[in-house]
This record gives structure tokens, C-alpha cells and sequence, in this order.
């Protein structure tokens, strides 16, 4: 491979990577949104 696809296979990889861990963060904040909505219908329920 010449340095230049070996560049572009990188950059390629790195968006991937970039991706993948939006996704991720995107997941974990809607977790904590769910979390916060079940949580303020436990503390409804016990009044």
C-alpha cells in the first residue's frame, strides 16, 4: 500500500471511530433521560 490509500484508510477509520462513540454517548444520554422519567413516577406514586 503507498502512503496515500494507507492516509485515506485512517481517516476512513477515524470517522468510523468518531461515529460509533456518538452513538454510544447518544445512547447513555437517553438512559439517563428514561432513568430521570421512571424516577419522577416513583416519586409521584408515593405521594
Amino acid at each position: 500500500m503507498s502512503d496515500a490509500t494507507k492516509n485515506m484508510a485512517v481517516k476512513k477509520a477515524k470517522k468510523a471511530a468518531k461515529k460509533v462513540a456518538k452513538k454510544k454517548v447518544a445512547k447513555k444520554v437517553a438512559k439517563k433521560k428514561v432513568a430521570k422519567k421512571t424516577a419522577k413516577k416513583k416519586t409521584a406514586k408515593r405521594k
